[in-house]
């Protein structure tokens, strides 16, 4: 039975993803200039004069953010509390404060730098990158404090050097594919297309902005990750019982869903709510990932 902590932990995970999606929907909507160029302040207010959807959008964004933070710290009090010295809960409880700490400062570096709305620099695709990273890094430790603090084994990768190899090949396809949708994801909101023609026109024109010629590699990335991506699940797949074969399985079905939403959000143009659909599957994805190799990682050798 899960403990009252156990449950707390798989929710605050939860909420993490539903903030992560609100924040896709400020950057598709073009919302992240609705407080201005202050922060952590709104318009140079604590509580602003809402005088715009997009004020509105942003400044809701920054109270969910505000209460995620405060989730996860009082996660990691609950888990430091509950488990001794040495449990693996712990230490993830303890980078999930960490990541969270960075997503903060790495929203506030777009804002602070101007790097929100039209802006279609370098830089701040850069920053969309990085902006992704530390969010996967956020999740997976979500994941694993969750996993342990629901009775997760230890993880014990002595004389495994396929899971090894496999799991890390595994984690560094799925940030690189997550990587390139930020990016490709920037470019559909500022360059939006009229229809797919055009869109594959300027995707291959050398005359292209860069975020639209990156905007092609964005499918070929995912296509070639999500095989890859099951074929090494299934081999271990099969030394796994109950929920790290849950996991197994759900990795496998949700990369299926992944290209199969990829397709969609291609012929559809990018609407807002497909995006923020891509981006669902892609977090479920990560976080079934993370629980898979949690899994695997705890076998005997």
């Amino acid at each position: 039975m899960t403990s009252k902590l156990g449950r707390f932990a798989w929710g605050v995970l939860g909420y993490n993803v539903a903030v992560i999606l609100w924040g896709a929907y400020v950057r598709a909507t073009g919302s992240g200039a609705g407080c201005g160029g202050h922060w952590p302040l709104c318009n140079g207010e604590v509580l602003p004069r809402v005088s715009s959807v997009a004020t509105a959008i942003e400044f809701s964004h920054r109270i969910s953010s505000g209460v995620a933070l405060l989730a996860v710290v009082g996660l990691a009090w609950w888990v430091w509390r509950a488990h001794p010295a040495g449990h693996p809960a712990r230490k993830a409880a303890g980078f999930s404060v960490l990541f969270i700490l960075t997503e903060a400062a790495v929203g506030a570096g777009l804002v602070l730098f101007a790097l929100v709305a039209d802006n279609a620099s370098g830089a701040r695709a850069l920053f969309m990158g990085v902006h992704l990273m530390n969010t996967f890094a956020l999740v997976a430790s979500l994941t694993l404090t969750a996993w342990w603090t629901t009775g997760g084994a230890p993880i014990r990768l002595r004389g495994k050097p396929f899971a090894k190899v496999a799991l890390l090949v595994a984690a560094l396809g799925l940030l690189l594919v997550g990587t390139s949708g930020a990016v490709a994801a920037l470019g559909d909101t500022l360059y939006p297309a009229r229809s797919l023609a055009d869109a594959l026109q300027a995707d291959l024109s050398p005359t292209s902005h860069v975020l639209i010629r990156l905007r092609f590699l964005h499918p070929a990335i995912a296509i070639v990750v999500a095989f890859a991506l099951i074929a090494l699940v299934r081999p271990l797949r099969a030394g796994l019982s109950g929920r790290g074969r849950l996991a197994a399985t759900l990795v496998i079905a949700l990369a299926v869903m992944q290209l199969a939403a990829g397709g969609l959000n291609v012929m559809l143009l990018a609407p807002v709510w497909m995006q923020m659909v891509h981006l669902l599957v892609a977090d479920l994805l990560w976080i079934a990932f993370v629980a898979f190799g949690a899994g695997v990682a705890a076998q005997e050798a």
